[in-house]
């Protein structure tokens, strides 16, 4: 006999317990508690959060630097003039739209971060990963794999060219869709000093669905993950142009997905 599976929880419950979530966090800074720029890590309607997030204490490392020895090498000569164009790697154009995404990364004093390792990984346009796990029924591009990566200039800007990427489905929840968003990886000197994060673009109307964006409680942390749209960076007949700048820590700081 089949143990019948249980039915996906509704958009309307997700929604209904992060509604729950963000008046009672309203509530606690109203009398006085702390403003928290990043989410819990077992934020509820996140359903897979909840099942996988460290509940134990980190294990210390007895040498630091001998996790370095196991780690990958990172370095100028690594990075090559075509990283940064996902455009351009491979032998046609990909489908969608082209867009520029700059901005700077700084620290809480709005120094620039020079030399910095920014990669990113995204969907395609249609809302697909090309990797073996996503399989929803979304077309491919054989002329876009939705990785790349640069390094910050003295001025700690960074710059890709791109696609856009679409929505896609995921299985949180019944009827769950991501926003549009490119992952951001951050490295500092070491592979160890690695933070992640998210970018969106303005105005997506599943915004408001989204568990993970909607984990980022805070209204203002919240909205510094949404890019602004640029015309000034926009080429002409090209691209649209996005800019987004990355604050690593202080009460500016962008969240990051290995929290703090």
């Amino acid at each position: 006999m089949t143990t019948p599976q249980p039915r996906p929880v509704s958009q309307e419950v997700i929604s209904a317990e992060i509604g729950q979530l963000r008046e009672a966090y309203s509530k606690a800074v109203e009398e006085g508690g702390p403003r928290r720029d990043h989410p819990d890590r077992g934020y509820a309607p996140y359903r897979s959060s909840v099942l996988r997030h460290p509940k134990r204490p980190l294990v210390a490392a007895g040498d630091p630097e001998a996790v370095e020895l196991s780690g990958p090498v990172f370095g100028v000569t690594d990075v090559t003039e075509l990283d940064h164009d996902l455009t351009r790697q491979h032998h046609g154009e990909p489908l969608g739209e082209r867009i520029q995404v700059t901005g700077r990364v700084l620290d809480r004093y709005g120094r620039p971060v020079r030399g910095q390792l920014v990669e990113i990984w995204q969907a395609n346009a249609s809302g697909r990963y090309a990797h073996q796990r996503d399989q929803h029924p979304a077309p491919l591009d054989p002329n876009f794999t939705g990785v790349g990566r640069c390094l910050t200039d003295d001025e700690g800007r960074y710059a890709f060219t791109t696609i856009k990427p679409g929505a896609y489905p995921w299985r949180n929840h019944d009827n769950a869709w991501r926003p549009a968003h490119i992952h951001f990886s951050l490295f500092g000197t070491a592979f160890t000093q690695r933070l992640v994060t998210q970018m969106y673009f303005p105005g997506d109307p599943l915004f408001a669905y989204d568990p993970i964006m909607q984990s980022v409680t805070d209204d203002a942390a919240r909205a510094r993950l949404v890019a602004r749209y640029d015309h000034d960076l926009s080429t002409p007949e090209w691209a649209l142009g996005y800019r987004w700048d990355i604050v690593l820590d202080g009460p500016a700081a962008t969240w990051m997905e290995e929290g703090r």
